[in-house]
């Protein structure tokens, strides 16, 4: 019995559309029974008619049943553009395991699923979306429309990515020009959607990434920055004190060592650079939100759905 579940899982593991649906259904009903029961995940197509403006597209037939005016509303009053962009870097396919899933993820599995997700929410709005996947550079760029063709071409660049998480590419980040480039592509205002660990190969460049990192609010852009990260390993070091070989996967470069040697100074580091991340999200009114790949896709959606809901 056990070992036919694993098959099932195993052909779902293709079906990226069903299994982003499945995703959104649950976290849906988990709003439901959540603090935030009776948050709304259908958004209105109706407004308030305003006295004095013309009754044209007054809705008769809502009027008929509720007694008050309603004005439609079309969409370009509605629809959102909401772009993604996704790192496809050596870095995003940590941890590397024999065995990856939707449930035992790598960053970069974590965030193909994420971002399958919020494009069902987007689907179910009419809302348009595009795709853009980077590592040394633009690998994919599309641009933002509301279409089926649309999405299964994006659910099959998706696909691609899940097809292919071997790390034996050695494929390092340089975010810094990728994401200028990015910024210049998407034309007309819409909210992007960034998924990465922000680690760059030319980390001593820090200033230049944080630039490139404004820029995605070129022709005023809101941007939500998921942090993608596995936490207890990469940002808090917990490792057993024991020998341990790591290796870059983006360099292939080797060290041998015990963590305790190195997890002070190790943590440090990374905790100034994620307070000066931070910082820099609120300085250029960059939502930044912490997607521990460990914690599920819930906390991602809810962002993206509480974004979706002030911007409308």
């Amino acid at each position: 019995m056990e070992k036919e579940i694993n098959q099932q899982r195993v052909r779902a593991f293709g079906e990226l559309e069903f299994m982003a649906r499945q995703v959104v259904e649950g976290f849906i009903t988990g709003l439901h029974k959540s603090p935030y029961h009776g948050f709304s995940v259908e958004f209105a197509e109706h407004r308030l008619y305003n006295p004095g403006e013309s009754t044209r597209h007054i809705d008769w037939k809502l009027y008929g049943r509720t007694d008050k005016l309603f004005v439609k509303r079309y969409e370009e009053e509605t629809n959102l553009r909401c772009h993604i962009v996704i790192d496809n870097s050596s870095s995003m396919y940590y941890p590397v395991q024999d065995e990856i899933s939707i449930d035992k993820p790598n960053k970069v599995v974590f965030s193909i699923y994420a971002a399958a997700s919020i494009m069902n929410m987007l689907k179910k709005q009419r809302d348009a979306v595009g795709l853009s996947v980077f590592s040394e550079k633009v690998e994919v760029h599309t641009p933002d429309r509301t279409t089926n063709s649309h999405h299964k071409l994006i659910y099959l660049e998706l696909e691609k990515m899940l097809d292919a998480y071997s790390v034996e590419s050695k494929k390092q980040t340089f975010a810094i020009d990728a994401l200028h480039e990015i910024a210049e592509k998407i034309h007309r205002r819409s909210l992007v959607v960034l998924f990465t660990d922000m680690f760059d190969a030319e980390m001593d460049k820090a200033e230049e990434l944080f630039s490139a990192l404004q820029h995605l609010k070129y022709n005023k852009h809101e941007v939500i920055l998921f942090h993608v990260t596995d936490r207890p390993h990469e940002l808090e070091f917990d490792f057993e004190n024991r020998p341990y070989r790591f290796v870059d996967v983006e360099t292939g470069e080797e060290v041998k060592l015990t963590p305790n040697e190195v997890k002070e100074q190790y943590i440090e580091r990374v905790k100034a650079f994620e307070k000066e991340l931070k910082l820099r999200c609120a300085q250029y009114k960059i939502d930044f939100v912490e997607a521990d790949i460990s914690k599920g896709y819930e906390p991602v959606l809810l962002s993206y759905l509480l974004k979706r809901q002030k911007l409308y």
